[in-house]
């Protein structure tokens, strides 16, 4: 019974109240524009780590992270890539990989829009954590935490870390 916690678009910024939010999981995701290799090697060393590469990742991410990663959790197919649209607005790509590997869970970033909707047509779970970084025009950093048991996505999380434009030292 895995609990992920899940992020997306921290643009090399790494709010330390994440790291709070590690204790209680046993595994990160990252959706993509991470910003540097170092931001992908401090969460590796809180907990087992997966990512993607977003639209701003330079080639130090992108030469350790693929573009698309499509694996097993429990019983659970996930499909995770950094843009790749909603129910019923998937972009051209990320629906050629949803109806060939007919994932349960799909996971993107890009927007900075928090979303979770169930797409009936696909029978499968989206989810975009937002953005937990300092870019963009989003107001508050969010993150997921859920957990995946056999079959079952559960117990899910909406995690608040401050407002966008809120540093914190401690």
């Amino acid at each position: 019974m895995p609990k992920i916690l899940l992020l997306s678009d921290t643009h090399n910024y790494l709010d330390n109240r994440i790291a709070k939010y590690t204790d209680a999981c046993d595994e990160i995701w990252h959706a993509g524009d991470v910003g540097t290799v170092s931001i992908c090697n401090t969460l590796k060393k809180m907990k087992p780590f997966r990512a993607v590469y977003g639209n701003i990742d330079g080639q130090d991410v992108r030469i350790e992270y693929p573009k698309d990663l499509v694996f097993m959790c429990e019983e659970v197919k996930v499909f995770m890539t950094h843009i790749g649209g909603y129910p019923e607005r998937y972009n051209a790509e990320a629906k050629k990989v949803i109806l060939a590997e007919k994932p349960q869970l799909f996971i993107c970033g890009h927007s900075h829009v928090l979303k979770v909707m169930y797409d009936k047509k696909l029978n499968l779970l989206h989810m975009n954590p937002g953005a937990c970084g300092m870019h963009g025009f989003h107001q508050v950093k969010t993150m997921l935490r859920f957990e995946i048991t056999g079959k079952e996505i559960k117990n899910l999380e909406v995690i608040e870390l401050g407002l966008r434009n809120e540093i914190r030292t401690s």
